[in-house]
């Protein structure tokens, strides 16, 4: 199915990319996005290792010449060394979203205490919403259910596509639209 709403998914991972293990987050992440989207939309994926400049050209790329409305990361949010995906989105966002990443934190602490080292965060580039999650799939799915229900308003102001939610996974927030029940 052909659609213009375009989603990118990075899982940002060393051994992942180099086929040391298999990629768990970037499947999560579509996995969790075809459940709770309702509108048609094509997954635009790429594995890469933690390189910052890496890391920074790939969310270029997609945002600027793919056209994502959304990138999502997975991995490389630790106090690692070679954990720069925070450091790599700041690069090249234009308006930081910290909302994003606070309420993220503060749902994965009700989960475990280890969460206060997360360093996710979230910014726009153009017209796209750029979001860094951890790299597990449960973490994964309890940090999308957190933000998921104001990514779709986000992208409409950002003037984005139209992104609708199964109400039956999560209920997308627009102020002023009575939810859809």
């Amino acid at each position: 199915m052909s659609t213009d709403i375009r989603i990118g998914i990075v899982t940002v991972s060393d051994r992942a990319s180099a086929g040391i293990y298999a990629d768990e987050g970037g499947p999560a992440i579509e996995a969790y996005l075809a459940r709770a989207l309702t509108s048609p939309w094509t997954p635009v994926a790429r594995v890469i290792p933690d390189d910052r400049k890496l890391i920074a050209d790939t969310l270029k790329v997609l945002a600027d010449e793919e056209g994502c409305c959304l990138i999502v990361t997975t991995g490389g949010t630790g106090p690692a060394p070679r954990d720069v995906t925070p450091e790599a989105t700041e690069d090249v966002i234009e308006k930081p979203m910290p909302g994003f990443g606070e309420l993220m934190r503060q749902v994965s602490l009700t989960k475990v205490p280890t969460a206060i080292l997360s360093r996710q965060t979230a910014g726009i580039r153009g017209k796209a919403l750029i979001v860094n999650l951890p790299g597990r799939p449960r973490a994964i799915t309890e940090c999308l259910d957190a933000v998921m229900p104001a990514i779709p308003y986000c992208i409409d102001l950002i003037e984005g596509p139209y992104l609708e939610t199964d109400p039956a996974v999560i209920v997308a927030f627009r102020p002023g639209q009575k939810p859809k029940t």
